[in-house]
């Protein structure tokens, strides 16, 4: 059975809507980021704890800037049929700035990493983020 137009229409929106958010991130926008988002966004953290809600996910954003300076490369996105569920698979390029509690000693390590991101789109914008990516090959690659 083939996708109605209005199918076709919510999916490449949805489509948009990610490769805008990752747009942003590349940028370093938290801000325009976090307009892509609901109010009540979920941001489920690797190896972390849910936070819900854009000041938390800015306060998130914040800590990570300070850490590291990542660009994402080779993007790619996935849109499931009713479009209120996405994918992103991509190659995380960093660059270790300043040591995390708990991490490796930060002297200016760069890294490539692959990680995916799980979305749920509620009324056009992102209401969860929940992202994945190797933490062993990480710290593998940033402990030498």
């Amino acid at each position: 059975m083939s996708d109605t137009t209005a199918e076709s229409q919510a999916r490449s929106a949805t489509a948009a809507l990610i490769r805008d958010y990752y747009a942003a991130f590349n940028r370093g926008d938290t801000d325009a980021m976090i307009e892509f988002m609901t109010d009540d966004v979920i941001h489920d953290i690797n190896q972390g704890e849910r936070r819900q809600g854009k000041e938390k996910f800015r306060a998130f954003n914040a800590r990570m800037t300070h850490n590291y300076k990542e660009e994402l490369k080779d993007i790619v996105v996935l849109v499931s049929k009713d479009a209120t569920r996405a994918a992103a698979e991509f190659n995380v390029h960093g660059v270790y700035k300043n040591t995390e509690e708990g991490l490796p000693d930060a002297v200016g390590q760069k890294y490539v990493l692959p990680a995916g991101t799980f979305f749920a789109i509620r009324g056009g914008k992102i209401a969860r983020v929940t992202t994945y990516y190797n933490l062993t090959d990480w710290i593998a690659q940033v402990a030498g």
